[in-house]
């Protein structure tokens, strides 16, 4: 994992165990696949549009140790869930869970699909999208996964990185050299066409493509990508850990309060907003997405727009402003701007987008507020899950404290349900998926 300690040698000692007493293998031929989640600082309900996001990686995730097995059989265990997934690399996988899904009016949390549906249907899904593009697989694996506990519903893209490290795994096993950005696609079939999710391409984009003390940022609207660097926040190890740390405050919901009627058309508004901004410029023949409308021609046009659709325009262009400046703040070294304009973000997704519920709500203003904190948002849509923060490294542990200590304050029963070493987390930036 380059420049970063996670994951830690007894974690990985302990899975080689596991998989040499599955396996009968010596635990020294035991491979490891470190696929970890990431958060998104700037760039929140923009990427449907076509705006530029970021993203970086933590030093926590998936863990999937595996052997090769002698046979197209492949056996997998998991941390998480009970029973054992057997099938085999030579068998067509068709999505027949994903119709399952879209029957039902699809879904947008891959969570549920982990849950629900059944853990193994990620490998089966990285069979599917490796088939699809052709791959010739004979060789299956006897294979155990863990992730981190209490994170896989917590808006930090677990999916993304199980079925990264299916994929990866699958890859090792059978001598296939997948580029970071084939590997994009190959989860973007997992999740769109096996599972039947509706979401995009940025988790796995982050995953796959982050480099540790770097921010990644995407064009949404032409898929492009760059790392950004800082010379001051420079790649050394020490360096950024002294810098800041990353904290993980958890609310205690794992599953939303709301079933917000109206957040699932947030999309349609914004394709709306658009619709009106290029009539009213004479604009014709673009798809409407908000990407496609110039800020000038916002600013003009603007008074156009009833209530609601103007909030939805006005966050995607403010917070797409943001992430510009953002990466700016970063390359500088500038962690304060950076952080301001992170919290800015949060208020705009509440404000402007309407995303959130009261507890989450309630624990971004903590954060806000919290020692050496330098900004925070939501991680997700703001109904169930955590909020991250950037800090300064040496009040890192009293921000978390406070943080703990307001939180409880607030909301006593959905703090009573979490272990209190676990409500918040202080965590490293991570690096890129690999097999290590």
């Amino acid at each position: 994992m380059g420049a970063t300690c996670w994951p830690y040698e007894p974690e990985l000692s302990s899975i080689r165990r596991k998989v040499a007493a599955m396996s009968g293998c010596d635990a020294k031929e035991v491979r490891i696949v470190v696929s970890p989640y990431r958060i998104c600082p700037l760039g929140a309900h923009i990427d449907h549009q076509g705006g530029t996001v970021s993203a970086m990686t933590i030093d926590k995730g998936i863990i999937l140790g595996f052997v090769p097995s002698s046979d197209c059989q492949v056996l997998l265990q998991s941390g998480q869930f009970k029973g054992e997934v057997k099938f085999r690399v030579d068998e067509e996988q068709l999505p027949g869970n994903a119709s399952k899904l879209n029957n039902s009016g699809g879904v947008n949390d891959s969570s549920v699909v982990l849950e629900e549906c059944g853990w193994g249907n990620y490998a089966r899904g990285a069979i599917y999208a490796l088939q699809k593009r052709g791959n010739h697989l004979k060789q299956g694996i006897v294979g155990f996964i863990r992730g981190n506990e209490g994170l896989d519903s917590s808006g930090l893209s677990s999916s993304a990185a199980v079925g990264v490290a299916y994929l990866l795994a699958f890859e090792s096993a059978n001598k296939l050299k997948i580029s970071p950005t084939e590997n994009i696609e190959y989860d973007r079939l997992i999740e769109n066409e096996y599972l039947g999710l509706r979401n995009g391409i940025l988790d796995q984009s982050a995953i796959l493509l982050s480099s540790y003390g770097c921010l990644t940022c995407m064009d949404c609207k032409t898929k492009e990508h760059r790392l950004i660097s800082s010379p001051e926040l420079n790649r050394n190890l020490n360096v950024i850990k002294k810098q800041f740390k990353i904290l993980l405050a958890f609310s205690g919901l794992k599953q939303a309060l709301t079933t917000n009627p109206g957040y699932n058309s947030r999309v349609a508004e914004c394709r709306d907003a658009t619709r009106i901004l290029l009539q009213a410029s004479g604009i014709e023949g673009l798809e409407p997405i908000l990407s496609n409308v110039e800020p000038e021609v916002y600013e003009e046009h603007k008074s156009k727009l009833e209530a609601t659709l103007l909030r939805r325009a006005e966050h995607y262009f403010s917070e797409n402003k943001r992430v510009l400046e953002g990466l700016e703040a970063w390359a500088s070294g500038n962690l304060e701007d950076f952080g301001k304009l992170i919290t800015a973000s949060g208020l705009s997704s509440i404000q402007n987008y309407e995303s959130g519920c009261e507890p989450l709500i309630q624990l971004y203003e903590i954060l806000v507020k919290a020692p050496g904190v330098f900004g925070a948002r939501f991680s997700g849509a703001g109904f169930r899950g955590c909020c991250i923060a950037f800090v300064d490294t040496d009040r890192a542990s009293e921000a978390a404290s406070f943080t703990r200590k307001e939180y409880t304050k607030v909301q006593p029963k959905l703090a009573s349900q979490i272990d209190q070493d676990k409500m918040v987390l202080i965590c490293d930036a991570g690096d890129c998926a690999c097999v290590i």
